[in-house]
């Protein structure tokens, strides 16, 4: 008996001891969070169960290795007007993960987050770190995903909106790249990521995989961690060699959301061409090589849409999907491109081959015309 009386006091000591740590350690982190400048508004986990009715199923609005977003609905009274009761809607995000992993994930993107300041990002409305539970509340976006609106909806995305979305996504990323008081670099930019409000304003979010880059360094890599982090179709191929993120990684995602969106084609899919199959961008690439480059809009606008403007994307879509990295256009000239202020890029018409370590553009056809003259040189 005194054995299992001593076990039991271990046990209930160490129980002790860990409970201890853990309270310290949520004390610590609510400080950092408080501390930091212009931090939005901590919220307390009853209420966000209470707007989620619990983090019921019918309130899930998407889901992915970080865990679910939910769709909230916070009554509030407001005292200076009477106590009258204000109902305001937003997204949940709930960390499922409670390790390390996902307290890195939820620090990582409320720090960067809380401090990003532009019309085309989700506004971060506050967040919850309570016994373990990590939230963060976002804006909610009344017409849900780019992605849902190409592929699940009955309705036809028109052109007027595809075209706007694209105008709001690059200003986005330029604010990202160039006007922050830090390069930011989002990682994760694919059509599921871009939201709509009630207006079919493009409002790029989900910063779980975006990292700020240091003032000295032009790109952003995570030590320990195996694989690369983003979406395939939508990762610049020297990512799978370098392991790093930069600006131009993040214009090669823009140039692929930009075919996805004129073509109403997803990246990841491939085209059945013959007996050959195609990425997106290699199928885009033999039609403007072809001349037909026009027949890779989306066949469900049928033909409501503006041929110019269409062409100009799609042209875009092909220089910033380049395999060369320093080849891609900059975000600046993104934006002016699509607001016509420069004229569409000029595109090979053979896709460049990649090479790695970069050997600068190389084409299928350049290739070709050095085998030979080398074969030439050898009989001489």
């Amino acid at each position: 008996m005194a054995v299992l009386a001593l076990f039991g006091l271990k046990l209930g000591i160490g129980y002790l001891r860990k409970k201890r740590k853990e309270q310290d350690e949520e004390s610590n982190v609510l400080g950092a969070l408080k501390r930091l400048p212009g931090m939005s508004r901590e919220f307390r986990y009853k209420d966000l169960k209470k707007a989620t009715d619990d983090f019921d199923e019918s309130m899930v609005l998407g889901q992915g290795g970080f865990g679910v977003v939910y769709r909230g609905v916070l009554r509030e009274k407001i005292e200076s007007i009477g106590g009258s009761a204000t109902i305001t809607e937003v997204a949940v995000k709930k960390f499922l993960r409670d390790n390390i992993k996902g307290k890195d994930d939820f620090w990582a993107e409320l720090t960067i987050i809380h401090r990003l300041r532009h019309k085309h990002l989700v506004r971060l409305v506050g967040w919850c770190y309570e016994k373990g539970k990590l939230l963060l509340v976002y804006d909610y976006m009344p017409n849900g995903s780019l992605e849902k609106h190409l592929y699940e909806s009955s309705n036809t995305l028109n052109w007027r909106h595809r075209y706007k979305i694209l105008a709001g996504v690059a200003s986005a990323l330029h604010y990202l790249h160039n006007d922050f008081d830090q390069k930011v670099v989002h990682r994760d930019l694919k059509a599921s990521n871009i939201l709509l409000d009630s207006g079919f304003n493009a409002r790029l979010g989900d910063f779980g995989l975006a990292r700020a880059i240091e003032d000295e360094r032009n790109s952003y890599c995570e030590l320990g961690v195996a694989g690369v982090p983003g979406t395939m179709g939508y990762v610049a191929p020297e990512c799978f060699h370098t392991g790093k993120a930069t600006p131009e990684s993040d214009v090669f995602g823009f140039g692929a959301v930009v075919l996805e969106v004129v073509c109403g084609k997803s990246p990841g899919v491939k085209i059945q061409l013959g007996d050959n199959l195609l990425t997106l961008v290699d199928w885009v690439w033999m039609l403007h090589r072809e001349g037909r480059i026009q027949e890779a809009v989306d066949d469900r606008l049928n033909d409501d849409y503006e041929v110019e403007e269409a062409k100009r994307l799609l042209l875009l879509g092909l220089a910033c999907s380049n395999v060369v990295d320093g080849e891609r256009p900059q975000t600046q000239t993104i934006c002016q491109i699509i607001a016509e202020t420069l004229p569409p890029p000029h595109v090979p018409p053979f896709k460049p081959v990649f090479t790695w370590p970069s050997l600068g553009v190389f084409t299928y056809n350049s290739l070709d015309s050095a085998f030979s003259n080398t074969t030439s040189s050898s009989r001489i």
